[in-house]
């Protein structure tokens, strides 16, 4: 009885220690329901980033009504006002957002800064957004009601959140605010 419950024991503990440890003998890490949120939060953020740099950086100043496709599926429209302050080195913008289906994938050292997503639903974005270092973003971005669905996190975590209602705040690179009801902030 002693050998076998000396080799159940040894058992056990080598079970332990293969799935309890990450690669480099460190506890695996984990991301909780808020973790889950910042990471999909900046998915949104860097998600409306990209939109922006493919439809409007580079252009015109002034009224904007630009489409494009995104990169791994759907597509984006850009409505509103950019308007530039090349003495400032920011451009003001009032901005709506029409996310279709807008696909987007990041992966990052940083396990919260990794994610793959798709977006559906309009976003409002209004302020000033940095162009020169001196400069600071100050943005608003409202939604009454997104769709975000996919993973986030690094190793990823399934997320789906329906009719989520944004409201948040960047001021340089911290973003933080209303998101789905619930307070998320975070450094970009």
């Amino acid at each position: 009885m002693r050998g076998a419950l000396s080799k159940n024991w040894y058992a056990g503990v080598m079970l332990l220690g293969l799935t309890g440890c990450g690669e480099d003998g460190q506890a695996p890490r984990t991301c909780d329901a808020t973790c889950q949120d910042q990471s999909a939060m900046r998915a949104l953020r860097e998600t409306l980033k990209l939109v922006y740099n493919l439809t409007l950086q580079g252009k015109p100043v002034g009224e904007q009504d630009r489409s494009t496709r995104c990169p791994l599926g759907g597509s984006a429209r850009v409505v509103g006002t950019a308007l530039s302050n090349p003495e400032q080195g920011a451009t003001e913008v009032e901005l709506r957002y029409e996310l279709s289906a807008c696909a987007y994938v990041q992966r990052d050292d940083e396990a919260e800064e990794s994610y793959d997503t798709v977006i559906e639903g309009t976003v409002h974005q209004s302020g000033i957004i940095a162009v020169q270092p001196s400069a600071t973003t100050a943005l608003r971005i409202e939604a009454e009601a997104i769709d975000i669905s996919g993973t986030v996190y690094d190793p990823p975590f399934d997320y789906e959140e329906r009719d989520c209602a944004v409201l948040l705040n960047q001021s340089g690179n911290h973003l933080g605010g209303q998101w789905c009801g619930r307070e998320v902030a975070l450094t970009l």
